[in-house]
């Protein structure tokens, strides 16, 4: 089933993530609908809080990229990187930053660039709930770290320049009031869920 994906300006994209355990009701069903929702929505990856759940979950599928890139050679790794993550825990960031224009699907239309560390080491439970300890670089690492940042209360557009985030303002206004016009379903904040 697809769910609607919450739009920037709802108070549940700026919660930090409850962790869950196996026993979380529906769990499967959720992450079948996840996937299900970001490929209708065209995404690399999807959080809990993006679908009104604070939850520590999140999913990520980095084949587009594998798809898209003109060197193929240096993302072919990419391909077939579909994954979940459960109470997803960053261990620790290395390597230079580098300059990326990101986007959100709670953000649409909205694509700036973010400079984050090029590798992460993260440990988690997969769908099965087994636990790993895993390191991601290069696109993989932004993905992750992006979506990491949701569950964590934190988006994009927090790690922009202000003078940007003023730029912006009244483009993220719209998007809060619902004044876009989006491909996918989407939930906009109501003015009482906003405060």
């Amino acid at each position: 089933m697809i769910l609607p994906i919450v739009a920037y300006g709802d108070p549940v994209l700026r919660k930090v993530g409850e962790e869950i355990d196996e026993n979380y009701p529906g769990l499967a069903v959720l992450i079948e609908n996840m996937f299900e929702t970001m490929y209708e929505a065209s995404g690399l990856g999807l959080a809990a809080p993006q679908v009104g759940l604070p939850l520590r979950l999140f999913i990520i599928d980095c084949s587009p990229f594998a798809e898209d890139e003109e060197n193929a050679s240096d993302v072919s790794h990419l391909k077939g990187l579909r994954k979940v993550f459960i109470n997803a825990e960053i261990i620790n960031e290395q390597g230079e930053e580098w300059e990326f224009q990101e986007g959100c699907l709670s953000i649409p239309d909205v694509r700036e660039p973010v400079s984050r560390p090029e590798k992460v080491r993260l440990r988690y439970r997969d769908e099965n709930f087994e636990q790993h300890e895993e390191e991601f670089d290069g696109y993989a690492a932004r993905v992750i770290q992006h979506e990491y940042d949701h569950i964590e209360g934190i988006l994009f557009t927090d790690h922009i320049s202000p003078l940007k985030r003023r730029l912006l303002k009244r483009k993220l206004s719209d998007i809060t009031k619902g004044n876009i016009s989006i491909a996918y379903k989407m939930r906009f904040p109501t003015p009482k869920r906003m405060r």
